[in-house]
Protein backbone atom coordinates (compact mmCIF):
# COMPACT_ATOMS: atom_id res chain seq x y z
CA UNK A 1 0.00 0.00 0.00
CA UNK A 2 3.07 2.14 0.81
CA UNK A 3 4.13 1.39 -2.75
CA UNK A 4 1.42 2.51 -4.24
CA UNK A 5 1.09 5.74 -2.38
CA UNK A 6 4.25 6.47 -3.25
CA UNK A 7 3.93 5.99 -7.04
CA UNK A 8 1.20 7.94 -7.05
CA UNK A 9 2.84 10.59 -5.17
CA UNK A 10 5.84 10.92 -7.78
CA UNK A 11 3.17 11.09 -10.75
CA UNK A 12 2.03 14.11 -9.23
CA UNK A 13 4.85 15.68 -8.49
CA UNK A 14 6.60 14.78 -12.21
CA UNK A 15 3.59 16.58 -13.46
CA UNK A 16 3.91 19.79 -11.05
CA UNK A 17 7.44 19.40 -12.80
CA UNK A 18 6.48 19.43 -15.89
CA UNK A 19 3.54 22.15 -15.39
CA UNK A 20 6.58 24.45 -13.82
CA UNK A 21 8.92 23.99 -16.90
CA UNK A 22 6.28 25.18 -19.35
CA UNK A 23 5.75 28.22 -17.76
CA UNK A 24 8.93 29.94 -18.68
CA UNK A 25 8.36 28.68 -22.19
CA UNK A 26 4.83 30.09 -22.58
CA UNK A 27 5.95 33.52 -21.61
CA UNK A 28 9.13 33.72 -23.73
CA UNK A 29 6.83 34.80 -26.79
CA UNK A 30 7.54 38.02 -27.08
CA UNK A 31 6.30 40.93 -29.71
CA UNK A 32 8.51 39.08 -32.64
CA UNK A 33 6.79 35.89 -32.43
CA UNK A 34 3.74 34.41 -33.31
CA UNK A 35 0.40 36.09 -34.09
CA UNK A 36 -0.37 39.60 -32.07
CA UNK A 37 -3.78 39.54 -30.43
CA UNK A 38 -6.08 42.12 -32.23
CA UNK A 39 -9.71 42.86 -30.51
CA UNK A 40 -12.57 42.38 -32.80
CA UNK A 41 -14.57 45.53 -34.51
CA UNK A 42 -17.70 46.07 -32.39
CA UNK A 43 -20.86 44.58 -34.48
CA UNK A 44 -23.94 46.08 -35.06
CA UNK A 45 -27.18 44.78 -34.23
CA UNK A 46 -29.57 45.47 -37.61
CA UNK A 47 -33.32 44.55 -37.48
CA UNK A 48 -35.05 44.87 -41.28
CA UNK A 49 -38.66 44.42 -40.54
CA UNK A 50 -40.34 43.57 -43.76
CA UNK A 51 -44.13 44.66 -44.33
CA UNK A 52 -46.52 44.62 -47.53
CA UNK A 53 -47.24 48.23 -48.76
CA UNK A 54 -50.76 48.22 -49.06
CA UNK A 55 -51.49 46.95 -46.30
CA UNK A 56 -48.37 47.02 -43.55
CA UNK A 57 -49.17 43.22 -42.51
CA UNK A 58 -45.77 41.62 -41.95
CA UNK A 59 -44.45 39.42 -44.63
CA UNK A 60 -42.75 36.12 -43.43
CA UNK A 61 -40.30 34.19 -45.43
CA UNK A 62 -38.68 37.18 -47.71
CA UNK A 63 -35.34 36.93 -48.50
CA UNK A 64 -33.08 39.55 -47.10
CA UNK A 65 -29.34 40.03 -48.59
CA UNK A 66 -26.88 41.95 -46.54
CA UNK A 67 -24.17 43.18 -48.96
CA UNK A 68 -21.24 44.96 -46.79
CA UNK A 69 -18.11 47.05 -47.71
CA UNK A 70 -15.83 48.50 -44.80
CA UNK A 71 -13.16 50.76 -46.39
CA UNK A 72 -13.47 49.76 -49.83
CA UNK A 73 -13.28 46.22 -49.32
CA UNK A 74 -15.93 43.90 -50.31
CA UNK A 75 -17.21 41.99 -47.13
CA UNK A 76 -19.76 39.69 -49.30
CA UNK A 77 -23.54 38.69 -49.15
CA UNK A 78 -25.07 37.65 -45.97
CA UNK A 79 -28.89 36.28 -47.12
CA UNK A 80 -31.55 35.72 -43.92
CA UNK A 81 -35.17 34.62 -44.10
CA UNK A 82 -37.81 36.79 -42.42
CA UNK A 83 -40.08 35.06 -39.76
CA UNK A 84 -43.32 35.00 -38.86
CA UNK A 85 -43.52 39.16 -37.54
CA UNK A 86 -41.45 39.77 -40.75
CA UNK A 87 -38.20 40.61 -39.33
CA UNK A 88 -34.93 39.88 -40.28
CA UNK A 89 -31.71 39.95 -37.72
CA UNK A 90 -28.55 40.20 -38.23
CA UNK A 91 -25.38 40.64 -35.59
CA UNK A 92 -22.34 40.02 -37.95
CA UNK A 93 -22.07 43.33 -39.75
CA UNK A 94 -19.03 45.85 -38.20
CA UNK A 95 -20.03 49.26 -37.47
CA UNK A 96 -18.55 51.95 -39.94
CA UNK A 97 -19.97 49.53 -42.72
CA UNK A 98 -21.88 50.64 -45.63
CA UNK A 99 -24.61 48.59 -46.24
CA UNK A 100 -26.54 47.49 -49.31
CA UNK A 101 -30.09 46.04 -48.52
CA UNK A 102 -32.18 43.68 -50.65
CA UNK A 103 -35.53 42.16 -50.57
CA UNK A 104 -37.25 39.66 -52.55
CA UNK A 105 -40.34 37.92 -51.85
CA UNK A 106 -42.68 36.35 -53.92
CA UNK A 107 -45.38 38.34 -55.95
CA UNK A 108 -43.76 41.56 -54.33
CA UNK A 109 -41.50 44.02 -56.70
CA UNK A 110 -38.08 43.63 -55.41
CA UNK A 111 -36.08 46.12 -53.23
CA UNK A 112 -32.94 47.66 -52.52
CA UNK A 113 -31.91 50.39 -49.84
CA UNK A 114 -28.54 51.55 -48.92
CA UNK A 115 -27.49 52.84 -45.60
CA UNK A 116 -24.13 53.38 -43.35
CA UNK A 117 -23.94 51.17 -40.21
CA UNK A 118 -23.04 54.49 -38.13
CA UNK A 119 -23.99 52.83 -34.40
CA UNK A 120 -24.35 49.96 -32.72
CA UNK A 121 -28.04 49.42 -33.56
CA UNK A 122 -30.07 49.84 -36.53
CA UNK A 123 -33.71 49.47 -37.40
CA UNK A 124 -35.43 49.78 -40.92
CA UNK A 125 -39.02 49.02 -42.00
CA UNK A 126 -39.10 48.15 -45.61
CA UNK A 127 -42.51 48.10 -47.57
CA UNK A 128 -42.85 46.23 -50.87
CA UNK A 129 -45.14 46.62 -53.41
CA UNK A 130 -46.89 44.72 -55.89
CA UNK A 131 -45.13 45.08 -59.57
CA UNK A 132 -45.87 47.90 -61.57
CA UNK A 133 -45.70 48.21 -65.32
CA UNK A 134 -42.30 48.42 -66.86
CA UNK A 135 -41.62 51.55 -69.02
CA UNK A 136 -38.43 51.07 -71.54
CA UNK A 137 -36.17 53.83 -72.44
CA UNK A 138 -36.26 52.22 -76.03
CA UNK A 139 -38.95 53.32 -78.52
CA UNK A 140 -41.50 50.98 -80.44
CA UNK A 141 -42.66 50.85 -83.73
CA UNK A 142 -44.99 53.24 -83.17
CA UNK A 143 -42.46 55.87 -81.37
CA UNK A 144 -43.51 55.47 -77.82
CA UNK A 145 -41.94 54.29 -74.79
CA UNK A 146 -42.27 50.40 -74.58
CA UNK A 147 -44.43 49.25 -72.06
CA UNK A 148 -44.74 45.46 -70.42
CA UNK A 149 -47.38 44.80 -68.16
CA UNK A 150 -46.84 43.71 -64.85
CA UNK A 151 -46.24 40.05 -64.08
CA UNK A 152 -45.45 39.47 -68.28
CA UNK A 153 -41.59 39.29 -69.64
CA UNK A 154 -42.35 37.80 -72.81
CA UNK A 155 -45.70 37.18 -75.32
CA UNK A 156 -46.30 33.78 -74.82
CA UNK A 157 -44.50 31.61 -78.31
CA UNK A 158 -47.28 29.35 -79.99
CA UNK A 159 -46.29 25.51 -79.81
CA UNK A 160 -46.10 23.40 -82.46
CA UNK A 161 -47.19 19.92 -82.33
CA UNK A 162 -44.32 17.53 -82.69
CA UNK A 163 -45.18 15.31 -85.95
CA UNK A 164 -45.96 11.74 -85.08
CA UNK A 165 -43.99 9.28 -86.90
CA UNK A 166 -45.61 6.51 -88.46
CA UNK A 167 -46.22 3.33 -86.47
CA UNK A 168 -43.42 0.59 -87.07
CA UNK A 169 -43.26 -2.09 -88.66
CA UNK A 170 -42.34 -5.94 -86.94
CA UNK A 171 -38.99 -7.28 -88.06
CA UNK A 172 -40.30 -10.70 -86.87
CA UNK A 173 -39.98 -12.88 -89.47
CA UNK A 174 -43.14 -14.15 -90.94
CA UNK A 175 -43.94 -17.82 -90.85
CA UNK A 176 -45.80 -19.56 -93.81
CA UNK A 177 -45.99 -19.32 -97.41
CA UNK A 178 -46.80 -17.07 -99.18
CA UNK A 179 -49.91 -17.12 -101.54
Amino acid sequence: MKQLLRSSEMGWVAGLAMALAMVPVAGAQTGEHGRKWKPLPPMAHIVVTVVKGFNGKPLPNAAVIFHAVREGKDDGNLEVKTDPDGNATIDVIEVGSHLTIQVIANGFATSAQELDVDGPTKLLEVKLLRPRAQISEYLDNDGKSAQVKPGVQEPPHPVTPIPQAAPAQSLAPQTGSPQ
